[in-house]
């Protein structure tokens, strides 16, 4: 089993930063793929951004230049930089990550982008 414990989510003005960190704990071995999920109101949950053990990252093409991940492998832990916000960036963001034989999801933090 994995465990996934997100923070940083948060109100912030358009054109404004957020970073979101989420942390693995427990069969942190399995881990394959560490990425980010978002899901507006009314909206399908959409990938992000993700990385893999070797450092393959990849983005939607809506955050492209925009948001960066990372991830610190010695802690288990990915985050998203996440910069030019806008109205639409505002959903529900989830941690999410693929292990050997199957996926886990942090419980989700709230990023809301309004003036």
């Amino acid at each position: 089993q994995v465990q996934l414990l997100e923070s940083g989510g948060g109100l912030v003005q358009p054109g404004g930063s957020l970073r979101l960190s989420c942390a693995a704990s427990g069969d942190a071995f399995r881990i394959v793929v560490m990425g980010w999920y978002r899901q507006a109101p009314e909206k399908q949950r959409e990938a992000v951004a993700a990385i893999t053990n070797s450092g393959h990252i990849s983005y939607s093409d809506s955050v492209k230049g925009r948001f960066t991940i990372s991830r610190d492998n010695t802690n288990n832990t990915v985050y998203l930089e996440m910069s030019s916000l806008q109205p639409e960036d505002t959903a529900v963001y989830y941690c999410h990550v693929l292990g050997t034989t199957r996926d886990y999801w942090g419980q989700g933090t709230q990023v809301t982008v309004s003036s």
